[in-house]
């Protein structure tokens, strides 16, 4: 049977915390940032935990990699 593949791609986007949680970078954060209020930047850059039904996701598809 072959090795189970790491999606790079999921990889590339997502990190998991100590405690096993997934987390994200949020959405709006690349361009047309002129109309968008430095507040709403400032709290752009922090990431966030994913949601229960996409960390599920997310995990299985990192499982590979370990």
């Amino acid at each position: 049977m072959p090795k189970m593949k790491t999606s790079k791609s999921v990889a590339k986007r997502f990190k998991i915390t100590g405690t096993g949680k997934v987390m994200r970078s949020q959405a709006n954060k690349s361009h047309i940032l002129t109309k968008k209020a430095p507040k709403r930047k400032r709290h752009l850059r922090d990431a966030v935990i994913a949601a229960p039904g996409d960390s599920r996701r997310v995990k299985k598809m990192l499982q590979a990699g370990g």
